[in-house]
């Protein structure tokens, strides 16, 4: 029971959640109280789960009952099984690979691709997935370094305000990047490779100028460069270099005249050989299950708004 419901009963509560059923344990048996439809899903769940068919989620995602009930009906993998092969392990040694279809294809598209753009919303790995695949290049000697940017572009706040030098001003921009590294590469490594800069966490101004050859780049929260910017960013590839671009289209935080480079980048550059965008929704997170709806709310009242503005200026 343990092994099936997880630590304080976390797992049994999502299950009853997820397939609106009651679970009652006694004396090694389960009670599984609901429809018979509701019923027959849990327990289909709880079947799998019993015979080891299924992986335990890696840091920041859902867990497997919520995972395959999202998945069910849209042609995603079982229940928390993996939509793909495993990129590498954590230092914890958790398994790290694609968990939807949408995922795998991104995965897929960044291993024959130089240069991949992955747009989609928040909790769908975008940028979890990219550094999990720079990292395994890296250990597969396939590149020599790996370098992140992020634009520091002030979401509500004003960045001279923030104490410190350049550097302290600009690391909790860069935070996330090294989050994700840390689960990847145990401390004294990546210690390491900070300083000796096989990995460059870096702001996106400090990119311009370089030529970088045999590197994994990555560019996360494009959707807040300039068009300038991401022309320079794109331009600073070298040989056997490649580029995954990140960014989630509906939290740009550029100036409303300001159009986002994102934005500018899939219009210019779609249908360029070599060149693949790869398209995430809300059917591909992988945080918390209430991230999901979240998502879904927002897009909502956002489509609402969109055509309330049509028929005003239809109507004008």
């Amino acid at each position: 029971m343990q092994h099936l419901f997880g630590p304080l009963d976390r797992n049994r509560k999502e299950l009853e959640e997820e397939f609106h059923v009651s679970l009652v344990s006694r004396q090694g048996q389960l009670l599984v109280r609901g429809t018979e439809a509701e019923v027959a899903a849990a327990v289909k769940e709880l079947d799998q789960r019993l015979r080891g068919d299924f992986v335990a989620p890696g840091p920041g995602t859902a867990s497997p009952v919520a995972l395959s009930k999202k998945r069910s009906g849209e042609g995603h993998p079982p229940t928390g099984s993996p939509a793909g092969p495993v990129i590498l392990h954590t230092t914890n040694k958790v398994p790290i690979s694609p968990r939807s279809r949408g995922q795998r294809e991104y995965c897929e598209a960044i291993a024959r691709h130089d240069i991949v753009f992955g747009i989609g919303p928040a909790g769908t790995g975008k940028t979890y997935l990219a550094v999990a695949m720079a990292v395994a290049a890296l250990k597969k000697r396939e590149v020599t370094r790996v370098i992140l940017a992020r634009p520091a572009v002030e979401a509500g706040e004003n960045l001279g305000f923030l104490p410190g030098d350049l550097k302290e001003k600009v690391d909790p921009y860069l935070r996330p990047l090294y989050d994700a590294l840390h689960e990847m590469i145990p401390p004294d490594k990546l210690k390491n490779y900070l300083e000796t800069h096989v990995i460059e966490i870096v702001p996106l101004a400090f990119m311009r100028g370089r030529t970088l050859n045999s590197a994994f780049v990555i560019l996360d929260e494009a959707q807040n460069t300039t068009t300038r910017q991401m022309k320079m960013f794109l331009t600073r590839l070298g040989a056997d270099s490649k580029a995954v671009i990140t960014g989630d289209i509906t939290q740009i935080d550029l100036p409303a005249a300001v159009p986002s480079g994102l934005i500018d980048a899939k219009q210019i550059l779609s249908g360029i050989t070599g060149i693949s965008f790869v398209s995430l929704s809300e059917r591909d997170v992988v945080r918390h299950r209430l991230v999901q709806l979240i998502i879904r709310a927002y897009d909502r009242v956002e489509s609402s708004h969109g055509a309330s503005n049509n028929a005003n200026q239809q109507g004008v």
